[in-house]
């Protein structure tokens, strides 16, 4: 096999990260772009020892599944990749993906459902990170998303999948930050002035909290001036916020956030509760279909008898806020301070009396405590968790252990070694969060011997 070379083939199924998969001359081949079904042409444009990658040069006969994306630039911008694909189709294709994924790495072969839909499938989208880029001619700022597998930006005018006012703010900035002397980042420089602008829209009044990321240490007056005719533009704009960054590195926010003008914040609800939401909080980008997950893992606890409840990787403590009122006492546990505080906050608002925060890592926190809990919740990042953090808290729960997980591979992992140390795992649901991506959340259920 060579590059360049041309083959005709059937696409097979969907890979974990969204390509399609193909077998030529013995070796696996992932194809952008393709859907399972396909019968195409494609051009090798990668190979290794281990597998090819491809492009599609012509679609023979398309799957009975292809449909026309509703964005323009789907074809060229990174988010939405699965757009062309219709939206059943692509919840069967996530459930095949954690099926795929316990089976191949966790060696667990159960029943998977169908993910739960989005309630929305367009404008769903309510975190949403622009990087900004300036041209070296015209010094316009562009603003948008990446192409795939590049830092090239496409300038996105319009995008179906979040709230309308993001299209308009984002234009007023692209528009106005001259007027303020501010320039667009050079990624690759690691000069220029605004790098990102990082939007978070409620679900729940429409409110903005609008965050300029600046590749500085200091705020300019010309810069407190610009956040403010942002402010005073916009109605549901209730805050804007200078994050500062100076990093030569992919990371989006640094550490210290300044509210300029307005609240560094906005509320969101999340079934009866309400939350508050800043610049580097951490929360679902999709809150309506976290809604359908909190419900889920809410009526998991409701099954026992107000049962003590660890809410571990808790964030701003969602979890374990909303199944307060069903559960005899929650602790939550998260390791950024910052968050804590938030939560804090969060239970006086909603008057919460039986909640227990600890800023600390989950595995530190289980050591330093001699007691169990009925039901530990585990929401770790994509990295999953640690063997160390899986003995603790197997260690330390009575009854179950409900994990939620954003990526299949770590999840399969981490089920494998619960099961191995005893754990029965006695449901699978996955929810889609991300639509018209291949990402895909997932609520597992891991039963304990009474006594272990």
């Amino acid at each position: 096999m060579e590059i360049g070379k041309q083959y005709i083939v059937n696409i097979e199924k969907l890979s974990n990260l969204g390509k399609g998969i193909c077998h030529v001359e013995g070796c696996v081949v992932f194809v952008d772009k393709a859907c399972p079904e396909d019968n195409v042409k494609i051009q090798i444009t990668h190979v290794s020892k281990t597998f090819a990658d491809a492009k599609i040069t012509e679609i023979i006969k398309p799957s009975s599944h292809r449909v026309s994306p509703f964005c323009a630039m789907q074809n060229i911008c990174g988010a939405c990749q699965l757009q062309f694909i219709d939206y059943d189709y692509q919840l069967e294709l996530k459930r095949q993906i954690v099926k795929d994924a316990l089976h191949s790495i966790g060696g667990i072969d159960i029943e998977v459902p169908k993910p739960i839909p989005s309630p929305n499938t367009k404008c769903y989208r309510h975190k949403i990170q622009y990087p900004i880029f300036q041209t070296k001619v015209s010094k316009r700022l562009l603003a948008g998303y990446y192409k795939p597998h590049s830092h090239d930006i496409i300038n996105i005018k319009y995008c179906p999948i979040q709230p309308e006012i993001c299209d308009k703010i984002i234009d007023y900035i692209r528009e106005n930050a001259k007027n303020y002397s501010i320039s667009g980042y050079d990624e690759k420089a690691n000069l220029g002035d605004l790098r990102h602008v990082v939007f978070r829209v409620s679900t729940d009044n429409n409110s903005v909290l609008v965050t300029l990321v600046i590749n500085s240490k200091k705020i300019t007056d010309n810069l407190k001036k610009f956040a403010n005719a942002i402010f005073n533009e916009f109605d549901l704009v209730k805050g804007v916020c200078i994050n500062f960054n100076t990093k030569a590195s992919n990371v989006i926010l640094g550490d210290n956030t300044i509210c300029t003008a307005g609240e560094p914040f906005i509320k969101e609800k999340i079934l009866d509760k309400t939350f508050k939401i800043g610049a580097d909080t951490f929360f679902q980008v999709n809150p309506k279909s976290a809604e359908n997950i909190f419900s889920y893992v809410k009526e998991e606890i409701e099954k026992l008898n107000e049962p003590t409840v660890l809410d571990a990787y808790a964030g701003i403590a969602t979890f374990g806020i909303v199944v307060s009122d069903c559960a005899k006492e929650v602790v939550s546990v998260e390791a950024n301070s910052s968050s804590i505080e938030i939560a804090k906050e969060v239970l006086k608002i909603n008057n919460i009396n039986n909640v227990e925060l600890f800023a600390k890592d989950t595995s530190k926190y289980l050591k330093s405590v001699k007691r169990k809990f009925d039901v530990t919740i585990l929401d770790p990042p994509r990295k999953g968790c640690t063997k160390e953090s899986l003995d603790e808290t197997l260690k330390h729960t009575k009854s179950k252990i409900i994990y939620v997980s954003c990526n299949p591979a770590t999840l399969a992992r981490d089920l494998k070694y619960l099961t191995e140390k005893g754990g029965r795992l006695i449901s699978v649901q996955p929810f889609d969060m991300f639509c018209h991506t291949y990402h895909v959340e997932t609520v597992t259920v891991v039963e304990l011997s009474q006594g272990d």
